[in-house]
Parts: structure tokens; C-alpha cells; sequence
């Protein structure tokens, strides 16, 4: 009777202590933020000044400081993933991702796969050449020549109407690098990004003709989050009234946003 005893008095303390054992773990869980609803955006980060990595690998760029700006103001906690331009659509439709903040044009072919916010920032396409090249002078010059393009874009689309040779690439750093190497005639390029690309030092390229092609950004988001959707487009709304958004545009191109 009396091993009968202490082994029921031992199971109890063990029963006891596994519980207090699986409190003090979730005693470990952040209490902070906890009541925020997380928002999980991406971006390509090789569309500087829009997205890109820094001397000190962080990224950072226009988007990146307006969809943390959307998320605080519409009380989510943010979470960032780096995702290759032509992945993010993909993305969003397998549920990886809630948002997409990557200076993406809304065009009427992604609307039928994903929604988009309200309009953002106003853009264009812009073809840019080496600075030695007098032979090009705008789009129309395009027809057969080695265009390097950034994959998934409107202006790969734009190159692919012109010339039956056109290079494809992950990122708009490497489109600018063939150019350069002289291994292409061409880019085409989205214009705030060439002249950012340009003013980094780049003065052996240039750019030739009319920017084209009016585009606007959007935030991308799945079509099944609604919700999300109207977050993000209240919170950009407030952002634009309270002066918030122009401080962050001005930060990134120097200048107000086009009305």
C-alpha cells in the first residue's frame, strides 16, 4: 500500500510539473505586438530606388518605406520577403505572401489574377543606351537590336513588341550590366529606376527619347483577401492626407508627387 501510495504521489508531480513546464514556453512567446495582425508583403529588391540592398545588406527604398508606413497605419505587424519580380504574382495566388509593394504597374492582364490598391506613383518607360551611343535616339530605333530587359515588367513587354531580340533577367542591376559590358544595345526600363541607376555614378549610360507609356503602381494583393485590400487602401489614403506619404516620396526622389 504504502509503494502504491508514493507512486501516485510521483505521477502527480510529474503530471504537475509538465504542465508548469508548457506555461513557462509560452511564457516565451513576444507579448508585444502580439494583438496586431501580421501582414506579410514582397518585393524584388533590385528595382532601386523603389527596393534594393544597401551598403549594409538591409533593404530598404520607396516601397519599403510606404508599406511599412500602411502597415503601422492600419495596425499590422510587418513581415518582408525578397522574392524575384516575375515570382511575386505566383506568390500571392499560393497564399505565401498578403501583398505585393514592388513598383508593380497595374495593367489589365494582372488584373484578372490578382487586385490592386488605389494608384500610388505615376511612372513610365524609358529606353537608356551607353552614353558613347549616337545611333539610338528612342524606341523606334529598337526594331533589331539587343535589348536587356528585367523579366516580367511592362518594359520587357514593351521590348518583346519591338525586337525579336530580347534578354531577360532577374533583376534590373543585371538589364543595366549588359547594357554596360556592351553586350546589349538597349534597355527598357521603367524612367524613375534608369535615372536613379544613372545618378548612382553610372554616367557612361544615358537616356534617349520620350518617356512612354504612362503607367501607375498599385499594391498588389490576393484576390481573396478583400480585407486586406481595403486596409491598404484606407491607410494610403490617410497617409496622403496627413502629409506622410509626401515626406516619404520626397525622401526618395526630392521632389512632390505628381498630382
Amino acid at each position: 500500500m504504502f509503494k502504491l501510495i508514493l507512486t501516485a504521489a510521483m505521477m502527480l508531480t510529474m503530471v504537475v510539473t509538465a504542465v508548469g513546464c508548457g506555461s513557462s514556453e509560452q511564457s516565451k512567446e513576444p507579448a508585444q505586438g502580439s494583438d496586431k495582425k501580421k501582414l506579410i508583403a514582397a518585393a524584388d529588391t533590385t528595382f532601386a530606388p523603389f527596393e534594393f540592398a544597401d551598403a549594409n545588406g538591409q533593404y530598404v527604398g520607396f516601397d519599403l518605406d510606404l508599406i511599412e508606413a500602411i502597415a503601422e497605419e492600419a495596425g499590422y505587424e510587418l513581415e518582408f520577403q525578397s522574392i524575384a519580380f516575375d515570382g511575386l504574382i505566383a506568390a500571392l495566388q499560393s497564399g505565401q505572401i498578403d501583398c505585393v509593394a514592388s513598383a508593380m504597374t497595374i495593367t489589365p492582364e494582372r488584373l484578372q489574377a490578382v487586385n490592386f490598391s488605389d494608384p500610388y506613383y505615376k511612372s513610365g518607360l524609358i529606353v537608356a543606351v551607353r552614353a558613347d551611343n549616337n545611333e539610338i535616339k528612342g524606341m523606334e530605333d529598337l526594331k533589331g537590336k539587343k535589348i536587356a530587359v528585367q523579366s516580367g515588367t511592362t518594359g520587357a513587354i514593351q521590348a518583346q513588341k519591338i525586337s525579336d531580340r530580347v534578354t531577360h533577367f532577374t533583376g534590373a542591376d543585371q538589364a543595366f550590366l549588359e547594357l554596360k559590358n556592351g553586350a546589349a544595345d538597349a534597355v527598357v526600363m521603367d524612367y524613375p529606376v534608369t535615372a536613379y541607376f544613372i545618378q548612382q555614378g553610372n554616367k557612361d549610360v544615358k537616356m534617349v527619347g520620350e518617356i512612354m507609356s504612362a503607367e501607375e503602381y498599385g499594391i498588389a494583393v490576393p484576390k481573396n483577401k478583400q480585407q486586406i485590400l481595403d486596409d491598404i487602401n484606407a491607410a494610403l489614403q490617410r497617409l496622403k492626407e496627413n502629409g506622410k506619404y509626401e515626406e516619404i516620396y520626397k525622401k526618395w526622389f526630392g521632389d512632390l508627387p505628381q498630382q
